[in-house]
Parts: C-alpha cells; structure tokens; sequence
C-alpha cells in the first residue's frame, strides 16, 4: 500500500491533548495552545485535554503520561519549553519516554523555520515520537511556531501518523 492509500485508510478524527509549557500563561492567555486547539476542532479531531504545566522537567513528565493515560489520547501536542534557555526543558522531559523518535519532524521544522525567521532558528527545537501508542509532538512556543508546524506538518498526516503506531 502507497502513502496516499496509507491517508485515505488513515482514522479521519484523532483524540488529542494540548499541553502547554509556560511558567507565565494560563489558559487564558495561552494563545498558541488556544489557536491549536481551535485549528484541531476545525481539522475534526477531538480535543480531550488543554492544560498549562510550569517549565519543570518532573512537572512535564507527570502531566503529559497522566493527560495521555486518563484521556486515552492518541496524539499529544506540546508547545513551549523547547528554546535553548535554561528553563527550557520540554525535549528533556519527554525524549526519554519516546520508545520510537520521528527526527524528520525536527528537520524539516528547522528547515521550515529557516525560511520563515531565517538564521534565528537555530534558536529553537523541535521534537516528535511515540510514547505507547500516543504520538507526541513538541514545537516552540510561539504562535506562529504553531501554525508553522501544526499547518505543514502536523495536522496532514495525524491520522496517518496515528494509524501506524495503533
């Protein structure tokens, strides 16, 4: 079976979380995660859980197996946390718990944000992979970060993603 015949068989709706790293935001004023989980719904999926959780790296961990495990999530999104800072720690949270890696998703972000921000996206990091049967991206903070990642990446092959780790 091709990649387009993998799409089309692809589950149409995802059930997924929004976890955003932040030591300043609440719901609120989280304007990324809000975008993303406006964009999600508009998309069709099923947004079970939108949570804000301090730039801790236990914090991270313990927020993002409970959210994926009392929600019975299949895709988590996590923004923030991912520059070069000392407090950003979200790649440091959760690569460990990644039983498979998706390094093209970081690659080709880089590459995306280079074109956008040019040489200041070395600034920033970006991760995905596979905790259980729960894929997880991890993108900057920023808004148009999220639209950048969630638009060309993301959002077009979830369910395809989704159906190969099920």
């Amino acid at each position: 079976m091709g990649v387009h015949d993998h799409r089309k068989a692809a589950p149409k709706t995802v059930d997924l979380g929004i976890l955003s790293v932040s030591t300043t935001r609440s719901i609120k004023d989280d304007e990324s995660g809000q975008w993303i989980a406006k964009r999600a719904r508009k998309e069709g999926h099923e947004v079970r859980l939108h949570q804000v959780v301090t730039d801790d790296i236990a914090a991270i961990r313990e927020a993002a197996l409970k959210g994926i495990r009392q929600n019975d999530l299949e895709a988590l999104l996590v923004t923030g946390g991912t520059g070069i800072t000392p407090r950003d720690v979200t790649i440091e949270a959760l690569r460990p718990l990644f039983a498979k890696e998706m390094p093209a998703f970081a690659a080709i972000f880089a590459q995306l944000s280079y074109e956008e921000i040019d040489s200041a996206a070395i600034l920033s990091r970006a991760a995905a992979g596979v905790i259980g049967t729960t894929v997880v991206f991890c993108m900057p903070g920023s808004k148009k970060a999220c639209q950048l990642a969630c638009k060309a990446l993301i959002f077009p092959e979830l369910g395809h993603v989704v159906a190969h780790v099920r």
